[in-house]
Formats: structure tokens, sequence, C-alpha cells
């Protein structure tokens, strides 16, 4: 079997922020009326979290997993690569009889980690997206799936000075490369101080 390899083939840049494409990533999409108590279950035994807020992603202790609210009844769950087969067979597990799609999207999407001073990642997200980035209106823990330039993606802030930024895969080079153009401090104008 060969090695997975993410979109971006490990690519980087250093500007007013650090660009880095995070590598292969699993993810699921779940489909699911997120309010009936097995999806929580399945969540939990799964994922071992719990069901995010409306616009929040929920992390375990070391940020290796997370489950993020994409909307009333999707949730994009986000594990090691080499977990989601595991994973997917405890939600069909846990889930069986209920009406739900679980879907294995890790080789359809890819994951670049934004990270630097808080006011320049917002910054240079700013430049990309119709979202209010002030830290008053969106904080460590808040989602939210926008479009970047051109294309759908989403994006959460993990901790002050740390975003990931999510897209397809077939427009990942566009996406790391609007990101690069908003992060040349040569192109720099200031949004937040």
């Amino acid at each position: 079997m060969s090695e997975p390899v993410s979109a971006l083939n490990g690519s980087s840049f250093q500007g007013l922020v650090t660009l880095r494409d995070s590598g292969p990533v699993g993810m699921i999409t779940l489909r699911a009326d997120l309010a009936a108590a097995p999806v929580v279950q399945a969540l939990d035994k799964a994922m071992g979290l719990s069901l995010p807020q409306q616009r929040r992603i929920t992390a375990n202790a070391d940020g290796t997993r997370s489950v993020a609210w994409m909307s009333p009844d999707e949730l994009l769950l986000i594990l090691p690569y080499v977990q989601v087969q595991n994973a997917l067979a405890a939600i069909e597990a846990a889930l069986a009889g209920v009406h739900h799609l679980a879907e294995d999207v890790s080789d359809a999407r890819a994951l670049i980690t934004v990270t630097g001073p808080d006011a320049r990642v917002r910054e240079v997200l700013a430049k990309l997206a119709p979202v209010d980035l002030h830290p008053d209106q969106f904080q460590p823990g808040d989602i939210r799936r926008t479009r970047l330039a051109q294309v759908a993606g989403a994006f959460w802030m993990a901790e002050a000075g740390q975003a990931h930024v999510i897209c397809f895969r077939s427009v990942a080079q566009y996406v790391f490369d609007l990101l690069r153009s908003a992060a040349d401090p040569a192109a720099a104008v200031e949004y937040f101080g």
C-alpha cells in the first residue's frame, strides 16, 4: 500500500506569518441529526469528544483530535490519518439503524497551519475572507465556513496566533498561494494594530 501524500507536499512559507502544509490529516464528514443521543454517544465513542456548539470546534487536550461544527446537520471530525478507519467503524457501529452519513474525506481536503503574532494571523485571514476577525468576535475555538477569495473553505483559531485553514485538495495550491500573497511583507497592509 502506498503512503499518503498531501496536496501541498510539505510546502511552507515565512513572511508576516508562517504557513505550513499540515501533511496528510484524517477527516470524516458526519451528517446526521446532531441533537440525537446516538450521535452524541458515537462522537464520544469514536473521538472521545463532545458535540461542539454552533460555529465552534472542540479538541482533545493534545490537539490530535477535533470535532468541528460545519452546519446544523454536519460535523467534520479531524484526527490522525492512520486512525480514520477505526473511527469510521466505531461510528458505524454506534449509529447502526440511525439515519446518517459518515465518509472518509481525508484525501479530498488539505489543511494549512498559519502561525505568528495573533494580529498578523488575523490580518492574513482578513485579506481573504469576509469574516469579522476582531478578537472580540473571533476567538480560539471559533470556526467559520466561508469563502477564501474565489473558493470555499473554512478556518478556525486553535489558540491566539495559530489558525488552521481547510480547503478542497483540488484548490489547495491556489489557497496556499493566496495565503502566501497575503503574508508577503512587501504587500502588507495593516488591518489590526
